[in-house]
């Protein structure tokens, strides 16, 4: 539990002062600052991360970015790119025996008046390949302002841009508009993360970097599939109004749930095993985590309280909902949430006897 003043550690690290949200890889743990401006986090094999936040010390981004590789005689390249209106630079860090990347993005929503953000991600040279997952997703799972708190990442989006827009078929018809580089960022995104997954296996942080791993792809994920998403809800009749009660929107989290099972089954064993959300919802195939998670994006759209749970001993995933009905639960968050297989065309709350056991699954919250 990180305590420090006006900055709270939840599953991510919220800044009341400024604004800005910060998800970091599982390990990370404060070590210095001023409880305000500055903070310092370590990390594993020796990584570290910095956030220093500048309000009217810098005309903008561009004097902030160059400003810092004067003062580390950084011998790295500097890019300039647009992150949702807000202006951002991508340092490439080589400094004094070390090497990594930082950024520097605007934060807030007040034009002309926003406090800047500076993230340096970076470690020893002698462990600069082993930690570049943890670099990039540490920066990615930055969120300047609420205005992008389910958008992609700024490294996801200064790496792979979206493009420009298309319209698609959707998997049981009706169309959508997605960018074209959707699916293929969104899949780069998965792997990443999957990747840096894997440096948990056999650790006793596994299940925290599970649950974080799912939640990159959810916010990554959330607003590439928003229209098709919208799409899909429009043609399964429409989302129930909050005042409905819960029989109402219990026949709509059926209805959702029947969406998703009719895909056709697809596993990546080679990889990360996961089918993104573009791919899925456009093409109508996945796996039981694909599915599970896209059903849950569906359900909070449509404003009913969702999340899933997985169990690496089953190889499985399942939906999750806060709703009133029979069937089987399972209990996560302080919540005894109604269990959906998104795999089978069964009923809500079923589920098979042999995967009945509690102890064997992790819960997984995104909202």
């Amino acid at each position: 539990m990180l305590f420090v003043p006006v900055f709270v550690f939840a599953e991510s690290l919220h800044s009341p002062t400024w604004g800005f949200k910060i998800d970091l890889p599982e390990g990370y743990e404060y070590t210095d600052g001023d409880g305000k401006d500055r903070f310092s986090f370590s990390g594993p094999a020796g990584a570290k991360f910095d956030i220093v936040v500048y309000k009217g010390s810098y005309a903008g981004v561009k004097e902030l970015a160059e400003d810092v590789g004067k003062r580390l005689s950084n011998k790295g390249g500097l890019d300039f790119f647009t992150y949702n209106d807000k202006q951002a630079a991508v340092i490439e860090l080589d400094f004094g025996g070390f090497s990594g990347w930082g950024l520097c993005v605007e934060t807030g929503a007040a034009s002309g008046s926003r406090p800047l953000l500076l993230a340096l991600s970076y470690g020893p040279v002698a462990n600069g390949d082993g930690l570049f997952a943890f670099h990039f997703s540490a920066l990615d799972s930055i969120i300047p302002s609420e205005a992008e708190q389910r958008l992609p990442g700024p490294i996801t989006e200064y790496s792979s841009p979206r493009g420009g827009q298309k319209q698609v078929s959707l998997a049981g018809g009706g169309s959508a508009v997605i960018y074209e580089n959707d699916a293929e960022a969104a899949q780069f995104l998965v792997e990443r993360e999957f990747k840096l997954l894997t440096h948990y296996l056999g650790t006793p942080l596994l299940q925290e970097a599970w649950r974080r791993y799912y939640r990159m792809i959810y916010r990554d994920s959330y607003d590439r599939i928003t229209d098709a998403v919208s799409a899909v809800v429009s043609g399964l009749g429409g989302a129930p109004s909050i005042s409905s009660g819960d029989e109402a929107r219990l026949a709509f989290a059926k209805k959702a749930l029947g969406f998703v099972q009719g895909f056709t089954y697809e596993r990546h064993p080679e990889g990360s095993d996961f089918v993104n959300l573009v791919t899925a919802v456009t093409e109508g195939r996945g796996d039981c985590d694909s599915r599970s998670m896209l059903w849950a994006i569906i359900l909070s759209s449509s404003s009913i309280r969702s999340a899933i749970m997985v169990s690496p001993s089953f190889n499985h995933a399942m939906g999750l909902v806060d709703l009133a009905g029979a069937g089987a639960r399972f209990e996560s968050y302080g919540i005894k949430w109604l269990v959906a297989e998104t795999t089978v065309s069964v009923d809500i709350g079923l589920i098979r006897e042999d995967l009945n056991d509690p102890s064997a699954w992790l819960g997984v919250a995104f909202e």
